[in-house]
């Protein structure tokens, strides 16, 4: 779904004319996400990643970086899902109505088949990742690296001041001065979400809560800036696809999973993806009007 909230955009001028640069996958394949010149302008230092290049990346990764048979075992969200399924109104919604909201998001896939869903959040010009491991796992299978359903939390910085356990959602963010997220309340949303969806999908009860779903804070490469939090969340979903996590012993302890240098290439990188894409589209349009 190709769409735009300014509310996740970069804090850049608005450009007045914001042109096109390239339909990602392009025509006639089917979602393609539109990235013009003011979303490149999020690339820049110092800058916030915005909501289309998040999307953008995350859908290029799957299609074109993963290992595919990675890729086929997993779900990657809309960076807008988690906001149109927390978004607010002037009643006190029941969990089945929240759940409407989003219920078409997944009419062509069954998540519950899937081996991890990767659901990136924004809150408060923050961006977090959400991976839900196994959700459709009621009991660990024999495959020997198997587990039941778990949520694995990736964090960019040092987690908040709170006392460990389980239950948090996987984030990525930078620290804010004052400010201390609650994880927990991220996730508990999504938890509610896998309830009900469950039940519209399998016709059969299943809590998801804390107990039910194990919440690890993993130790992972941290950012160390207060503008990469987007880039940290594309690293980690990148590094999952290529090389996922197998051994979900809790906590994880992935300090060493990618350099630190790694994620300061990532802006020039996505960068030049996006104008390599552009020739591209732009060659073949050519040669189709020619």
């Amino acid at each position: 779904m190709a769409t735009r909230h300014t509310s996740l955009r970069s804090h850049t001028k608005q450009q007045s004319q914001p042109r096109r640069l390239i339909q990602y996958p392009p025509p006639p394949s089917k979602g393609g996400i539109t990235v013009t010149t003011e979303d490149l302008e999020c690339l820049r230092d110092g800058e916030f990643l915005n909501d289309v290049i998040i999307d953008f990346y995350l859908k290029y990764l799957q299609l074109e970086r993963a290992d595919q048979d990675v890729a086929n075992r997993s779900h990657i969200f809309s960076s807008f899902f988690y906001k149109q399924l927390t978004r607010k109104d002037n009643s006190s919604e029941e969990e089945c109505r929240r759940h409407r909201r989003v219920k078409t998001w997944t009419r062509h896939v069954d998540i519950f088949s899937k081996d991890y869903l990767f659901i990136p959040v924004n809150q408060e010009a923050h961006w977090y990742l959400v991976v839900i491991c196994f959700p459709g796992l009621l009991e660990p299978e024999s495959v020997p690296w198997k587990r039941p359903a778990s949520v694995v939390t990736l964090s960019t910085t040092e987690s908040p001041s709170r006392p460990s356990g389980q239950g948090r959602p996987p984030s990525t963010g930078q620290r804010q001065t004052g400010r201390s997220t609650d994880v927990k309340f991220i996730c508990a949303p999504l938890l509610r979400y896998l309830q009900v969806e469950w039940e519209v999908r399998r016709g059969s009860p299943r809590v998801f809560n804390d107990d039910s779903i194990k919440g690890s804070h993993c130790k992972v490469p941290l950012q160390d800036n207060s503008s990469d939090c987007g880039l940290y969340l594309l690293q980690y979903v990148e590094s999952f696809l290529q090389n996922p996590v197998v051994h979900f012993d809790l906590p994880l302890r992935l300090e060493r999973w990618f350099p630190r240098q790694q994620v300061w290439r990532k802006r020039e990188e996505l960068r030049e993806l996006v104008l390599q894409l552009y020739r591209r589209q732009r060659g073949g349009a050519e040669q189709g009007s020619g």
